[in-house]
This record gives C-alpha cells, sequence and structure tokens, in this order.
C-alpha cells in the first residue's frame, strides 16, 4: 500500500504539469500588462490600483468611472494608459452647453455631392476619454449609454459602429457639485468599475516632486511609449473569456449580488448586469496574476469597485454617513466564501 501511494505521488506533478501545459498560454497577456505599467509608472506614482483596474477594465472590455478631488493624477493616468496602447486616443472636455451632436458628431451637407455626409465626433476613437462626465446635462450624458452598451452610434436613423477595442474612461469631482448633472443609474450600470483615486501618501508626494523636478522640460507624451498594438487587445479579450471559473464561485457571485436586493441598509440593490461584471472582471484580475482559473480572491477583489455605483442606499444610512463600500464588505463578510 505504501509503494503504492508513493507511485501516486509521483504521478500527481507529472499530471498536474501536463494539464498546466494544456491551458491557456498567458505569457503574451502577462507581458503585455507589465510592459504598460512599467510605462505608466514612469510618470506616475503610486496609484497602483487604479492602474491596476483600468488595465483589467481594458481586458474584459469594459467602461470606467474614476472619481477623486482634483489633482490627484485621474486625467493623467487614463491619458497615459491610453499612451502605452498604439489605438486612436480621443479626449472629450465635458461642459453644461455640450451638446450631443458635439460629442457624437453630426452629417453636413456636401454641395459637391448634393448630399449630407456624417462627420464624426470625438467618441469615435478607440479609448476615450470623457473628462468631467458630470458636468455635461443628461441629453448629452443619455448620447453616451447607446455607444457604451451597444458600441455604436445612431444618426438619422442609421447606426454607426465603434472600432474595436472600444473604451470610455470617464472622470468625475465628487466635491464642486455646482454646474453638474448626477449621472443616472442606466448610465451608472454601464460602467464595469468605478475607481475611488485617494490622494498620494507624504512619501509618495515627495516622490512626486522628486521625479518632475528630475524631468525638467521633458514632455511627458515623450516619456511614455506605446507597447501594445490595439489590435492585440481584441484577441486578449477573446482569451480571457475563455478563463476557467467553478459553479461554486458562479453560486457565490450570484448569491452576492442576490443579497444587496434584500439587505436592510441598501435602497436599490445591483442588477445581473454586475453580476456579470463581477465574473468578466475577476476572469480579467486572474489572467492578470497568470492563472488561467478564477479564485475567490480575484471575486473579493472586484466586488467593492464593481457594485459601489450600482447600489443606493437607504436614506436614513445615508444620513448616518455609512458608505457603500462599508455595506459591500458587510454583506461579503455575511457570505460564506467557497475554497
Amino acid at each position: 500500500m505504501e509503494e503504492q501511494y508513493q507511485d501516486q505521488q509521483q504521478e500527481q506533478p507529472q499530471l498536474q504539469d501536463q494539464l498546466f501545459e494544456n491551458r491557456t498560454d498567458l505569457s503574451e497577456l502577462n507581458g503585455a500588462v507589465m510592459a504598460i505599467r512599467s510605462e505608466v509608472q514612469k510618470i506616475i506614482v503610486g496609484q497602483d490600483d487604479m492602474v491596476k483596474l483600468i488595465l483589467a477594465a481594458l481586458l474584459a472590455d469594459g467602461h470606467v468611472l474614476i472619481e477623486g478631488v482634483p489633482g490627484v493624477a485621474k486625467t493623467l493616468a487614463a491619458k497615459l494608459v491610453a499612451r502605452s496602447v498604439d489605438a486612436r486616443f480621443a479626449r472629450v472636455q465635458f461642459t453644461p452647453d455640450l451638446m450631443p451632436s458635439d460629442v457624437i458628431g453630426t452629417p453636413v451637407f456636401n454641395p459637391r455631392e448634393a448630399s449630407f455626409e456624417f462627420k464624426r465626433g470625438p467618441v469615435f476613437g478607440n479609448i476615450v476619454l470623457v473628462d468631467e462626465i458630470n458636468r455635461a446635462p443628461a441629453k448629452t450624458q443619455a448620447a453616451l449609454l447607446e455607444i457604451m452598451e451597444e458600441r455604436q452610434a445612431t444618426v438619422d436613423g442609421r447606426s454607426y459602429p465603434m472600432e474595436a477595442p472600444f473604451m470610455v474612461l470617464a472622470t468625475q469631482n465628487p466635491v464642486e457639485q455646482e454646474g453638474t448633472y448626477r449621472l443616472p443609474e442606466a448610465q451608472l450600470d454601464r460602467f464595469l468599475f468605478k475607481i475611488v483615486v485617494p490622494y498620494p501618501t507624504e512619501q509618495e508626494e515627495l516622490s512626486i516632486l522628486t521625479r518632475f523636478h528630475h524631468m525638467g522640460n521633458t514632455v511627458v507624451d515623450d516619456v511614455v511609449k506605446p507597447v501594445l498594438h490595439g489590435s492585440k487587445i481584441v484577441a486578449l479579450r477573446k482569451q480571457i473569456k475563455e478563463l476557467l471559473i467553478e459553479e461554486k464561485l458562479l453560486i457565490f457571485i450570484a448569491k452576492l449580488i442576490h443579497q444587496t436586493r434584500n439587505h436592510k441598509s441598501i435602497y436599490l440593490g445591483a442588477s445581473p448586469r454586475a453580476s456579470l461584471a463581477i465574473m468578466n472582471a475577476s476572469k480579467a484580475i486572474a489572467a492578470m496574476a497568470g492563472r488561467d482559473f478564477v479564485t475567490p480572491e480575484d471575486i473579493l477583489e472586484v466586488a467593492v469597485p464593481v457594485l459601489r455605483h450600482r447600489i443606493i442606499l437607504a436614506p436614513d444610512k445615508e444620513m448616518e454617513g455609512v458608505t457603500e463600500e462599508e455595506v459591500i464588505r458587510q454583506i461579503i463578510n455575511g457570505l460564506d466564501i467557497p475554497r
């Protein structure tokens, strides 16, 4: 019996090696992620979680809402990630007088052809940075709904598809509320993540000062170089969707979302789109970690940024100063995490 047990122990690592060799090859994806993070870190000090989640959303085919006070590198980080990807980058500065045609585009009459031609707006890029999205009126914000969900814009009954890969990176300022318009829940639900950017630590701030002092007159755009072609992202996205996730983890995600709809502190719970968002985001996080399978830790890592903008707290809890993150973690702590 002991000899048989030893033989099984010797065979098991060989079987594991064979299974590992037969799994998805993530070396190209990991190399691309490391290269992008390395380029961004040439300028950005700290904010590693923000950069990681932006890359996860890029690989998971999702959009990102970045919230933070002015000056914490929200726009710069989004711009540098786009810069490190060899794809068309577009930036739209939202203002209260911005009209949908300023974003999507408008038909223009061509006298030579005696017909109207559609002049595409700035949103027709691969990675689109929408700066201060909450400053535009509801009509303009609503123009983004079809674009973010269907990856197309409809003008005069004709649909114009967005070129893949397509991603919206939106920023908003939570402090200045004068002249802003709160994003409707339907639009918030289209964002894969809501990333809350904190202030840097004292040491990080010193590093920022030192780095930019030594840069002198060097232009930021000249420091960060493209390291990944946009067409490759499409292939990596397909690879991520094929990653393994056990049924017990799917059950855990379903229970987590269901609890948001039946919690006493929550007025409006998360939608089924949130379940899909957690699944897709956890696959991207797993792939970035070099694994072709999802673990409970991957789900826990993305749960808060996926859910914090998809739930509405009960009025009494808001008055008490309770945050969405506190309620989400309370729900997670009350669930049995599968192992």
